[in-house]
């Protein structure tokens, strides 16, 4: 059995993807709606996103506008809260930890990057640069 702790495994083209991004949901903040519309239309794209997937999307969202909210209060009160300074911490780290779940990060993206059509891809490490015109 190979050992993968801490490696996760590359996320692929799920067979059963959504076609066409669901309308965000109504209960959402303006922001996270907004976080929705944002994201959706990539994650389509990508075929990696089923209806079991909505709920871990929405809390992503949600995540993301709750910081927005929190930043929003923060700088009307002109004062330092470090109550709501917490909370929107919590709410970052909670954002970044879903983000990476659905390739929203520059890292995870790259993990889950190909996964929408690498037909063209070519497995030959020594092909890179074929077609390229000599200098």
């Amino acid at each position: 059995m190979t050992h993968l702790r801490g490696v996760k495994p590359p996320v692929e083209r799920d067979s059963n993807a959504l076609t066409k991004a669901p309308s965000a949901p109504k209960h959402l903040s303006a922001y996270a709606r907004a976080e929705w519309k944002r994201i959706m239309p990539g994650l389509i794209e990508r075929g990696i996103i089923t209806l079991g997937d909505l709920g871990g999307v929405e809390d992503y969202c949600r995540a993301r506008g709750l910081v927005r909210e929190i930043e929003d209060t923060l700088r009307a009160s002109g004062e330092i809260d470090m109550k709501l300074c917490r909370l929107q911490d919590k709410a970052m780290q909670t954002a970044r930890q879903l983000a990476a779940e659905y390739g929203l990060s520059p890292v995870s993206r790259a993990r889950v990057g190909s996964a929408a059509g690498g037909d063209d891809d070519d497995d030959n490490p020594m092909s890179i640069g074929r077609n390229r015109p000599h200098d």
